[in-house]
């Protein structure tokens, strides 16, 4: 895809998943990917197909939820690689549990990645791209942010403000050569469920259990496909991208029962990435 041929491409979240896929897709196009995540030796399994396929990976170790850490990768991009055409504001994790249960530190342990890690990475490379009048933020939303569904406060939540963030950002740039895109992942097949937090109750674990199942049932879209139709979205400068027959599915769904949607969604309890 010549869009990306030879843009600095910022990923985070890439050490598997759709930002991994995204990543090594990128590199395919012939971009200069910088990618990140905070587990070291699955980033460098995405550094290293990237590289054994011809690409050049420049990663880091970065917590998202590190304001001053992502200011520094930022400033490192500019620095070392001119600035950033592209970032993919993709890390992000997932907690099930209902408001019960839902203790206020693993509240803000989500909050912290999933949504101020999107306004950090999007505030951070934001001036680069306005030096050079030209660039192209992305945050991963998900179907979550679009509809609420039990045991999910905190995701959706989060999800909800990367959405009415995004959509800000892309009025407040309008006027610009800085395109911004909202990316509303479906159930793809990926590795959060088994990494997410769950409630505090006595059957926590095995409700872990229960949701990995029920998940793994639901998936329908795999990274690399979720990852070809980001970016393919993105290079036609979409501001919106449903990623995922069941996440145009519910989307729609959504739009007709306002209220009453679930009776028509049987969707897992967390989704993408």
């Amino acid at each position: 895809m010549k869009f990306y041929n030879q843009k600095v491409c910022v990923v985070t979240g890439a050490a598997s998943g759709i930002g991994r896929a995204s990543a090594l897709a990128l590199a395919s196009y012939g971009a200069k990917t910088v990618i990140t995540d905070i587990r070291k030796d699955m980033l460098d399994e995405t550094s290293e197909l990237i590289k054994k396929a011809g690409g050049t990976a420049d990663a880091h170790i970065l917590d998202m939820a590190d304001r001053d850490g992502v200011y520094d990768l930022a400033t490192h991009v500019e620095k070392t690689h001119g600035g950033a055409d592209f970032v993919l504001n993709n890390a992000g994790v997932a907690m099930a549990a209902p408001v019960d249960e839902l203790g206020i530190d693993d509240f803000n342990w989500l909050m912290d990645i999933d949504f101020w890690g999107v306004v950090y990475g999007t505030q951070a490379f934001l001036p680069q791209m306005q030096a050079k009048n030209s660039g192209h933020i992305a945050n991963i939303s998900s179907v979550f942010g679009l509809f609420s569904v039990p045991g999910q406060a905190a995701y959706n939540a989060a999800k909800f403000a990367v959405l009415g963030f995004t959509d800000a950002v892309r009025h407040d740039l309008a006027n610009t050569n800085i395109k911004v895109t909202t990316i509303h992942p479906g159930g793809i097949n990926t590795n959060i469920v088994r990494h997410a937090r769950m409630g505090q109750g006595p059957d926590a674990e095995a409700e872990h259990e229960e949701a990995i199942a029920r998940f793994e049932k639901f998936t329908m879209t795999q990274p690399d496909k979720a990852a070809r139709i980001i970016l393919k979205g993105v290079a036609k400068g979409k501001p919106r991208i449903l990623v995922g027959p069941d996440a145009v599915y519910m989307d729609i769904i959504r739009r007709l029962f306002p209220s009453n949607y679930l009776r028509f969604i049987p969707i897992p309890k967390i989704d993408e990435k």
